[in-house]
């Protein structure tokens, strides 16, 4: 189980998205140096066939970037920190154009985007000198000096429209649940939308089994509590599906047991992530039981309480 499960979600979830317009790599070694970019972004050199709407996100990705995602607010440090970063692959882009000698201009190096919940105006301003350019932009996207290539987002101070949604799920507290809202009224058809759910509901998983005691984890599991019941009621129909074509193929009737089976291995591969050998074995004494009563059983009970119960 991941330590960091609000910075793994970050890098996935924006790994996801970005990955419909371009290349993207995660924990990008940085020559030279034992660190890693979060997110290492380069646009397809053909935009898809399909556009894909990724809003204010999709501006960003324009061109070559890394993306520095923050749970809590970004501090000082962590921002040099990126900016650091970012010069190592300027060094390295120099050092390939002598190589190559091949000439290099600013224009073509990445942008550092670093995406922060919150940022106070004495820390933008008297700390780095970041100015906001509402008119091109929006509120929100704060740029340091035009030759460091850098912005701070402040996602807390975006415009609450579709433009920012895919960048205000990487909100907190009120930022975050209104987004999810936003998500959860999207069209089931939208990829991205899916991308986002699985994800979101990834997170879930992750916090639910590690038996969260701050109220700001609780908080943000009872958020997703609607799109989680609603996806549970798609698994638990493919389930019953994917069951039904198997009796057909081997000859029984419909309704058979390995309905129940299907449907009970679908719900715990979604409520826990994976159907490992232990979990395996309590599909059986759960099918047993019924969709009424299992259904509830899988939904409200952790893993240890229903290995317990029916190993």
């Amino acid at each position: 189980m991941t330590q960091f499960p609000y910075d793994e979600f970050s890098k996935n979830y924006l790994q996801a998205l970005l990955e419909t317009v371009g290349e993207v790599d995660t924990d990008e070694k940085v020559p030279s140096e034992i660190r890693e970019i979060d997110v290492y972004f380069a646009p397809f050199p053909q935009p898809p066939d399909s556009e894909v709407e990724l809003g204010l996100l999709g501006r960003f990705a324009n061109t070559a970037a890394l993306f520095e995602p923050f749970r809590n607010a970004v501090q000082p440090l962590e921002v040099c920190s990126c900016m650091g970063k970012l010069f190592s692959t300027f060094a390295e882009a120099q050092r390939k154009s002598r190589r190559e000698e091949t000439p290099l201009r600013m224009d073509n190096l990445p942008r550092l985007w670093i995406i922060s919940p919150t940022a106070s105006e004495l820390f933008l301003d008297n700390g780095f000198h970041a100015t906001p350019d509402e008119e091109n932009w929006g509120k929100g996207i704060y740029f340091l000096g035009d030759n460091t290539r850098t912005a701070i987002i402040v996602v807390h101070q975006l415009r609450e429209d579709p433009e920012t949604l895919w960048l205000r799920l990487l909100g907190r507290d009120g930022t975050q649940k209104r987004a999810i809202k936003e998500l959860e009224a999207l069209s089931p058809d939208n990829p991205l939308r899916q991308k986002a759910v699985d994800l979101l509901l990834n997170l879930r998983a992750t916090l639910e089994l590690r038996e969260p005691e701050e109220e700001e984890d609780r908080d943000f599991i009872m958020s997703l509590s609607p799109i989680y019941l609603q996806k549970l009621e798609e698994v638990r129909q493919e389930g019953r599906q994917e069951g039904k074509q198997e009796g057909r193929q081997e000859g029984r009737q419909e309704g058979s047991q390995e309905s129940l089976y299907r449907v009970v291995q679908k719900l715990l591969r979604f409520r826990f992530g994976s159907l490992d050998d232990e979990l395996n074995q309590i599909v059986q004494p759960l099918a047993a039981l019924g969709e009424d009563e299992f259904i509830p059983l899988i939904q409200q009970l952790s893993r240890e309480e229903l290995l317990d119960r029916f190993s």
